[in-house]
């Protein structure tokens, strides 16, 4: 096992730090510096902008138009951007239903649905979870009837990100009851713009509506998007859960998360105080850490090894550091963390209060937000239990 990066490596770093440099729109970056929010139009124009460069589907194959980089190039890719203030890929598109469609889907949804992916066009949602279907999501009950050459769906998933700016959604849809319940479920793709499909915003602690519910009440699906064969989705979503392997750890933006904590705790005058900067020590030894078990699995991967399966290790990890600097931000900013009006922030005021800092107004955002990370991919809970019967057999 070798962590360090060989001089080509270095040198394709270097390239795709300039390239970012040069391309990332500054005003996208300074919101994603300091945690402000992002509009749908800042997300979509940073994606379109990679999909000009080819680069948006950053992890695909060269021969569906990806760049056919290996698993440390793609590192080393969503390193820079996440350093450099590049909002985080939307993977459901490129990341998530894109290999499925590549491994299962036939030529013609190939031709039909991964070019508006890769140039960011299209915007995708997930149709996973359901109230009675999170962690154990082979209890789906959103139903899909073959009626002739279509489907009808009726049911609800719920926990859909970013679900109000999707123009397609990819379901786990159950389409028969016999047998065990995993084998009773299919994937299919979904227009969100056809009737019977009605989107309700789900407003979260932060007062944020990024999650949504998502109701199909008889939505006619055509049978030609159906991927794969019928009955076999369950195989096809273990497939498309295996490409977030090592981005669930989020470590890239762990790494400039723990530099803009820095930036705080010195402007706020407690960078001074030995016990705050011991957290901070703290958290950079645990987010080095993950870093180190990231490579693991990337030099496993690039040898041609098999990989260590940790994902459920990596999830764990990456979001409890993910609200440990959520929180150490939080404190160190003190009570002008406090002020987050929804309402203000809408139109447009991010904390020019007396004595506070621009930078400190979403920190109570971001804490409350972050509670969410260690329930969404698996609840910790669960992923505890994946590792130890793994490690325990």
């Amino acid at each position: 096992m070798d962590l360090a990066f060989t001089p080509e490596e270095q040198t394709f770093r270097e390239d795709i730090r300039d390239w970012v440099h040069a391309n990332l729109p500054a005003d996208i970056s300074h919101k994603v510096h300091n945690a402000l929010r992002l509009s749908r139009d800042d997300m979509q124009r940073w994606a379109k902008i990679l999909g000009k460069k080819g680069w948006l589907g950053h992890g695909w194959p060269k021969e569906f138009g990806g760049p056919g980089w290996n698993a440390v190039q793609k590192h080393l890719f969503e390193e820079e951007c996440a350093l450099a203030g590049a909002p985080r890929v939307v993977p459901f598109g490129p990341v998530m239903v894109a290999p499925v469609i590549m491994a299962f889907g036939t030529p013609e949804q190939q031709q039909r649905f991964l070019p508006g992916i890769a140039s960011g066009d299209v915007w995708w949602s997930q149709g996973y979870s359901e109230p009675g279907a999170g962690s154990d999501l082979a209890s789906v009950k959103c139903r899909a009837e073959r009626v002739g050459d279509k489907y009808i769906v009726n049911g609800q998933k719920t926990w859909t990100t970013l679900g109000q700016y999707g123009e397609w959604i990819f379901c786990l849809v159950r389409t028969s009851t016999e047998g065990k319940p995993q084998t009773g479920i299919s994937f299919l793709l979904i227009d969100m713009k056809s009737p019977g499909v009605t989107v309700r915003p789900i407003v979260l602690m932060d007062g944020e509506a990024e999650v949504n519910e998502v109701w199909f009440d008889n939505v006619e699906v055509p049978a030609n998007n159906l991927v794969g064969e019928e009955n076999k989705g369950w195989t096809y979503a273990k497939h498309l859960l295996s490409h977030e392997r090592t981005n669930i750890a989020d470590v890239n933006r762990a790494k400039r998360e723990l530099e803009r904590l820095k930036r705080i705790a010195k402007a706020e005058g407690v960078y001074d105080d030995a016990r705050f900067r011991d957290e901070i020590a703290k958290l950079e030894v645990d987010v080095v850490a993950l870093e180190m078990l990231v490579l693991r699995v990337l030099s496993a991967e690039k040898s041609g090894k098999n990989s260590l399966d940790i994902a459920g290790l990596l999830k764990i990890r990456g979001s409890e550091i993910q609200q440990r600097y959520s929180e150490l931000m939080m404190l160190a900013a003190g009570p002008f963390s406090l002020p987050f009006i929804e309402e203000a922030m809408e139109a447009g005021w991010q904390g020019d209060f007396p004595g506070g800092l621009p930078g400190d107004a979403p920190l109570a955002s971001t804490y409350f937000n972050m509670r969410k990370t260690t329930i969404y991919g698996g609840s910790n809970e669960v992923q505890r239990n994946i590792v130890s019967q793994f490690v325990l057999g």
